[in-house]
């Protein structure tokens, strides 16, 4: 008779906690913390990744394009590569019920439970997006798996940390008052949007991904979901990059004096900034450089809270996570509330 050896069960839900920690602090914890000190000293976090040295970003080209991508890949890549283990992780290491039982019900506390599981994350919000991903397959709500992805850029300690620095404090007590509203008020009107029949279909989805589950070994399926994750997520992430490496021009066409405070570009500001991609805290030297170079706190306020939370490209990668009203509903709400924040600062004197 051949027996066959039974992993531990406890193995691979250690393992995914093993990553996670591990991962973190590499790519995110450690480097940050010692970023803190020279933001502190310099007031400084480095140059706008929209225009490097120059007053303006370059026209649209190819260069421009590759130049872009380089600039942003290197600043990102090892948080996709974490953000896509993760993701794919948690589909196939955690118990198929933990997610739902964190993040499933349509009340408030998965929303809570999902804005606060994004603070430590720190994730720009396309390195978000894979374990939004993961999560939404394990069968989070729609608004527990919204407040984690707006959470993890808009409410980053680090960042806020940083604006502190950089930008003053009055910078950063305006983004987290708003940034609180976003995270946990969109999650929760998310959440409102769930009918019946998404929850029925959830709950026979998670059933079905149980037996699944008992059926093949937890370490074969997570890499079969990375490579699915990977292979299709990151050509189509990539070819947004480009483009929008190669639009900076026409979404930031000049940047100067000539852009004050009229509710017109506090609008456009707030608009380009929900559809551009940085990588995290990346918004601090953009608006600093667009600062000194006489733009309005308007339009600056505006960048505030539209930059992070959201990008064509994370938009991108979730279409088939969320509805589309729902990703509508999200953009929308994110513009709105970066129209409020340039209207505060303007009307505050930033």
């Amino acid at each position: 008779m051949v027996t066959t050896r039974q992993t531990n069960p406890a193995l691979p839900w250690m393992t995914f906690l093993a990553i996670a920690v591990a991962g973190l602090f590499y790519v995110k914890w450690l480097p940050y913390y010692n970023r803190a000190f020279t933001a502190a000293a310099t007031h400084s976090i480095g140059q706008s990744i929209l225009t490097g040295a120059a007053a303006d970003p370059p026209p649209p080209s190819l260069s421009a394009a590759l130049d872009y991508a380089r600039a942003y890949g290197k600043a990102i890549w090892q948080a996709m590569a974490l953000g896509l283990l993760l993701g794919s992780a948690i589909q196939a290491l955690l118990p198929g019920d933990w997610v739902a039982k964190a993040l499933g019900k349509t009340g408030f506390g998965s929303v809570a439970a999902g804005g606060l599981l994004a603070i430590p994350g720190m994730m720009c919000t396309c390195c978000a997006a894979p374990v939004v991903v993961g999560l939404r397959e394990r069968q989070a709500s729609a608004g527990g798996a919204v407040a984690f992805w707006l959470g993890n850029s808009v409410l980053n300690p680090a960042t806020l940390v940083f604006i502190g620095f950089v930008l003053g404090w009055k910078w950063t007590a305006l983004r987290f008052a708003l940034g609180l509203m976003m995270v946990f008020g969109l999650g929760y009107l998310v959440n409102r949007m769930v009918t019946p029949n998404e929850v029925e279909a959830a709950t026979a989805q998670l059933a079905q991904q149980a037996a699944t589950t008992r059926e093949a070994g937890a370490f074969v399926r997570w890499i079969e979901i990375l490579w699915r994750m990977a292979a299709r997520l990151i050509p189509e992430y990539i070819v947004l990059i480009l483009l929008l490496g190669a639009a900076r021009a026409w979404l930031f066409p000049h940047v100067g004096p000539e852009i004050g405070n009229q509710l017109g570009w506090i609008v456009a500001f707030a608009i380009a900034g929900a559809i551009f991609v940085i990588p995290t805290a990346g918004e601090a030297p953009i608006i600093q450089a667009m600062l000194s170079l006489g733009v309005g706190v308007g339009p600056a306020g505006a960048l505030l809270m539209t930059l992070p939370p959201i990008s064509a490209p994370s938009l991108a990668m979730l279409a088939r996570s969320f509805r589309p009203r729902v990703l509508s509903v999200v953009t929308a709400s994110v513009v709105a509330f970066g129209v409020v924040g340039g209207l505060i600062a303007k009307g505050l004197g930033f």
